[in-house]
């Protein structure tokens, strides 16, 4: 008799082992899914950050731009490979007529005449005189560099000396004389502008300037040229600020805009704390005003309290912070959402990007908008409203139900997931810019980021 002895599963038994088996089969299929999409989810996050650091982009913000704002604060009390050659080919574009006399018509002009000494006024053939005939001129745009001198104020007084010699009191008469820039210091008016606007204007840092001041033989340290645009800043650009501050506030369409930016040797603060460069500026059709302000955070009471008194239109990107501004009416970015289906077009193989895939699809939307928008560039205000109820709106309210039907498919997490919930929850901003002709599709004018 065998010592084995082999026993059957009942059928109640097999059909638990097989339920069992099923439930681990979901739970791999529901674990698999799960990775793989998280696998899309950061090759996705690659290729756009991949994208970000090695492609090219018109939104890109220098370092060096925003390092422009701290170097005075810092300053107050590399192998470099060979560059390649390459060869670049091109078309002139003809020159329209007139073209050099409207460059040159608001230059004083300085004119040299040419002319023969009156013993050469003789002919070679007769001997008889010359006399002008014609002239040829030729015209050429010249430069005056920058010169430096020094200005010496002399201030007379004044005495009485019937006075001095009759009187008790001698009365004193003093020449009036304008105020220096800071007391007791080299700088004046013009100095100070000079670097300012070097600085700010043409982006050229203190050291630099340091280096040309010496080469015109003045030795100016770039520590003394700080405190002055600081102290040109609090004392004088100030009262300017705030008229601006009080003219931008009357206006009816704004912009605004808020960046990073690292502030050196801040008080209390370590280098590396991230601060924010806040910037508010006028609409296309109204008096250029541009300003900016500095904050350490990025609350929304900064935009709040800047803009209180405000009442109109202001043109934002999709910040949450400008939610709470009152008596305004926020005008959405397209740039934003058209750069979050271009990302998500990124985020695929390049095999599949021509394909209409749905990020695809959301793309074409927002370039039909800018489209019309081209076109309306040079009408009238009444025209660009009219024009953008009979055209885009139609363009709106397919892209609309496209972006609701795609909500249900896309997953939230992947880039197309994130720019069709970016349009849907800034929907009403983003079809703000109908309500009228003086309104942008998008908030590039105050682009920071």
């Amino acid at each position: 008799m065998s010592k084995y002895i082999l026993m059957e599963n009942t059928p109640v038994e097999t059909a638990q082992a097989t339920e069992s088996l099923e439930e681990k089969y979901e739970k791999l299929e529901q674990k698999v899914a799960y990775l793989t999409r998280q696998v899309a989810w950061y090759e996705e996050k690659l290729l756009i950050a991949q994208h970000k650091r090695f492609g090219t982009s018109s939104e890109h913000s220098d370092a060096d731009q925003l390092r422009l704002f701290n170097e005075p604060e810092a300053e107050v009390d590399s192998v470099e490979e060979e560059p390649v050659i390459e060869t670049v080919t091109y078309e002139r574009r003809k020159k329209q007529p007139g073209q050099r006399e409207e460059m040159l018509k608001n230059l004083p002009v300085e004119t040299i005449e040419y002319k023969l000494p009156e013993e050469e006024q003789v002919c070679v053939c007769c001997g008889g005189h010359l006399h002008e005939m014609s002239t040829e001129v030729r015209r050429e745009l010249k430069i005056v560099p920058a010169q430096m001198k020094v200005v010496e104020h002399i201030q007379y007084v004044y005495s009485c000396r019937n006075c001095e010699r009759n009187e008790i009191e001698t009365p004193i008469e003093t020449a009036p004389m304008p105020r220096p820039a800071f007391p007791g210091s080299l700088a004046s008016p013009s100095t100070v502008a000079y670097i300012m606007s070097k600085k700010y204007v043409e982006g050229m840092p203190l050291y630099r300037q340091e280096k040309q001041f010496a080469r015109h033989g003045v030795q100016l340290p770039r520590q003394t040229m700080a405190n002055w645009v600081v102290l040109g800043a609090d004392q004088w650009l100030s009262k300017i600020f705030e008229r601006l501050h009080e003219q931008l506030l009357k206006q009816r369409f704004l912009h605004a805009d808020e960046t990073t930016l690292q502030v050196l040797n801040e008080p209390g603060r370590v280098a590396e704390s991230k601060s924010y460069m806040w910037l508010y500026r006028s609409g296309r059709y109204e008096a250029p005003i541009v300003l900016f302000e500095y904050q350490e955070t990025r609350s929304k009471e900064h935009p709040k309290k800047f803009l209180t008194g405000f009442k109109g239109y202001l043109h934002v990107d999709g910040y949450s912070g400008y939610n709470d501004v009152q008596d305004v009416t926020l005008v959405g970015c397209w740039s934003h959402a058209r750069r979050k289906f271009d990302e998500s077009l990124k985020a695929l193989p390049a095999s599949s990007r021509s394909s209409p895939v749905a990020a695809r699809q959301g793309l074409d939307f927002c370039n039909k908008l800018f489209a019309i928008e081209r076109g309306l560039k040079d009408v009238t205000l009444e025209e660009r409203y009219n024009a953008r109820l009979e055209q885009s709106k139609p363009v709106l309210d397919a892209f609309s139900s496209w972006l609701h039907e795609q909500s249900v498919q896309a997953l939230p997490k992947s880039a197309l997931g994130g720019a069709i919930t970016y349009c849907l929850n800034q929907w009403s901003k983003l079809t703000a810019f109908l309500e009228d002709g003086h309104l942008e599709i998008d908030n590039n004018r105050s682009l920071c980021s």
